[in-house]
């Protein structure tokens, strides 16, 4: 059939229709999609180059420098050496065990340390680079410098170590450092970034343990460039992180070689005090440990060796070990006695050998007794008759807020791990520790430093620099950070009559320089350094009648371990005090053999600022200190710290 030419029109009219429909809808298609395309490309073109950029460029944290820690001479006790490591970032190596694998081609790497690794990957974010091995070689770096195209992921890098250029000497002073454990990280709400690097480095014990956060410094940070298989291909930058601060101790390096040497072989502790700042001069404890061992990682064989010594090397015995300080003590009684006013200086007491009280004897260590002695005989002679007799007149109470006015039962604030309070006890504390009564037995036994007593070498230290000075001294170990002088902590005057301190301190002079002081043959000869002391004998076994009926065993013929504990503590010069020493020798037998030449020189060696000059001792030792001195192995610690440098 024919069509009409209005048909033809109609037609022509509808497809005018559909192709202006039709365009429309392409038009406004492509009106969107070039609307779609300009939001992509300038709306969010900052967010997607960011996106962009994230996948090529990493953001690394760079650890910083540890702070150096010195003596007050400036000599470097603990430092930062160089080290070079390898690590790897899951993120960028892709397949982990095949770059292992080919990494332990190229280095010598266990099964162990790969394990070790390969768990460590896992537990950490895809971005932390994991240290596979530090502490390599030069050639050993440098083979995995070439080998980096073929180790994605891999990266060498030149870090910082800690040392302990002088070891064992300040190993329980300063300690060391170590991995971040999930221990140390336990109980921080807000970790430092810096902790979740894999094998950081921060303090364990001692002064690198309460002081690390003026050691550690701040993180800096980096922003590297990678290709699509992990490849560092530059930096493009660089912020570095603050260094940690440097720390100077109140430790003289010199005093404290020659006191750890003196020690010896010796279970021992020695405290050296400057008797007008509180400084801590040395604080030895022996045997001592080097603690580089624990920063390279100690090995079974030497950590055992440690541990299963019986004079336990790794016990800071200064301020952990907690011991009766037998006559030690004594001033103490005879103090809190003068101060209650039951007594004065020339009130005597009659020892027959012996004291009965309850019907019970307790003995002095005079078998035969001392007669009648006053308060500066009792002390010079250490007769324990006359202190069983006033402590019972005074009480313990008073005895032991004297104790604690003298700095025992006490924990002092120092920069150093496992300080012990030791025991100062009372009524009250008794009853509280054991749901007991007080019983004249235990003022008997406290009268002497027995019983439930315990100090350390650090409080005894303290008590004598507070007798010596009529000042409440407090000891301290951090003398300057960066440079910046610490203040002094305040130092009242001890509640105590000067005329009663005096009188202590007169005993402790005739100690040492009476005709029957317990300690004249530890005196010192040079009259512009004359000492005061007092000996002391911790007895660690318990004494049977039957043997003190037959006559004691000698410590000589004991085992070690059951040997009594030798004390000595002690000032110089007297009329003018300047230092103060503690001394404690664990199953060393008798304070006035064992403990009182030490502590007399190491006072020497404080005073005069060298080895102590043989016209300090009496002429009939002189041969004997020359010999010791000579056989001594003392240390050149001339260790100069770098000015102010964190390399």
């Amino acid at each position: 059939m024919r069509r009409t030419a209005r048909d033809t029109e109609e037609s022509a009219r509808m497809i005018r229709r559909r192709a202006f429909l039709l365009g429309g809808a392409m038009s406004a298609f492509v009106a969107v999609l070039g609307a779609r395309m300009r939001y992509l490309q300038v709306d969010q073109a900052d967010e997607f180059r960011l996106l962009a950029e994230e996948n090529r460029i990493n953001i690394r944290l760079i650890p910083p420098a540890r702070g150096l820690i010195q003596d007050r001479n400036g000599k470097l006790i603990a430092g930062n050496e160089q080290n070079y490591r390898v690590v790897i970032t899951r993120e960028d190596a892709g397949d982990v065990d095949l770059v292992m694998q080919r990494l332990a081609q190229i280095v010598p790497l266990s099964p162990e340390d790969i394990e070790k690794t390969l768990q460590e990957v896992e537990r950490r974010s895809p971005f932390v680079p994991i240290t596979v091995a530090d502490r390599l070689s030069w050639e050993d770096f440098s083979k995995i410098a070439l080998n980096a195209p073929s180790l994605p992921g891999v990266t060498p890098e030149v870090g910082l170590s800690r040392a302990y250029p002088l070891d064992s000497d300040f190993a329980h002073i300063v300690g060391y450092v170590g991995p971040v454990s999930e221990k140390d990280l336990e109980g921080l709400e807000n970790p430092d970034p810096v902790l979740q690097i894999p094998k950081f480095q921060i303090g364990k014990i001692g002064v690198e343990r309460w002081t690390e956060d003026k050691l550690r410094g701040k993180a800096g940070q980096k922003r590297i460039e990678v290709n699509s298989v992990g490849r560092v291909m530059r930096e493009l930058e660089r912020q570095e992180g603050v260094p940690g601060a440097d720390l100077r101790l109140t430790i003289d390096a010199d005093i404290q070689n020659f006191v750890q040497v003196r020690l010896g072989d010796e279970s021992a502790a020695v405290v050296a005090m400057d008797v007008e700042s509180g400084d801590i001069l040395a604080i030895a404890s022996a045997p001592s440990f080097d603690p580089n061992l624990f920063v390279r990682g100690i090995s079974q064989a030497d950590y055992s060796t440690l541990t299963e010594n019986d004079h336990r090397p790794l016990a800071n015995k200064c301020v952990q070990g907690a011991y009766p300080p037998g006559s030690t003590f004594k001033m103490v009684t005879a103090l809190a006695a003068l101060q209650a006013g039951v007594i004065n200086s020339g009130t005597g007491v009659y020892c027959p050998g012996h004291y009965e009280m309850g019907g019970r004897r307790f003995h002095c260590w005079k078998r035969g007794g001392h007669g009648t002695v006053s308060l500066n005989s009792a002390l010079a002679e250490s007769c324990d008759v006359y202190f069983y007799d006033i402590a019972q007149r005074v009480g313990i109470d008073k005895i032991a807020e004297m104790g604690r006015h003298l700095g025992l039962g006490m924990r002092h604030d120092l920069p150093m791990s496992a300080i012990t309070e030791g025991v100062m006890p009372d009524k009250a504390w008794k009853q509280q520790r054991y749901g007991q009564e007080w019983r004249i037995g235990d003022t008997i036994n406290a009268s002497i430093g027995q019983g439930y007593v315990l100090t350390s070498p650090l409080q005894l230290a303290v008590m004598t620099a507070r007798l010596a000075s009529g000042r409440a001294v407090v000891p301290r170990l951090l003398h300057m950070i960066d440079n910046e002088p610490l203040p002094l902590a305040e130092q009242p005057v001890l509640p105590v009559d000067p005329a009663y301190l005096e009188a202590a301190r007169r005993g402790m002079f005739e100690v040492m320089n009476g005709q029957r002081g317990t300690a004249k043959s530890s005196r010192i000869a040079d009259d512009s350094m004359l000492m005061a002391g007092k000996t002391g004998t911790a007895q660690v076994r318990n004494i049977s009648a039957a043997e003190r009926a037959s006559g004691v065993v000698s410590n000589d013929q004991l085992p070690w371990e059951r040997r009594d504990h030798a004390l000595f503590v002690c000032f110089a010069p007297y009329d003018r005090p300047k230092v103060a020493v503690s001394v404690v020798v664990e199953h060393g037998g008798g304070g006035s053999t064992v403990a009182a030449p030490i502590a007399r020189d190491v006072l020497l060696r404080c005073l005069t600022g060298g080895i102590p000059p043989l016209t300090a001792y009496p002429s009939a030792q002189r041969g004997r200190i020359e010999t010791q001195f000579k056989e001594m192995k003392l240390r050149d610690t001339g260790v100069a710290a770098p000015a102010k440098s964190r390399a």
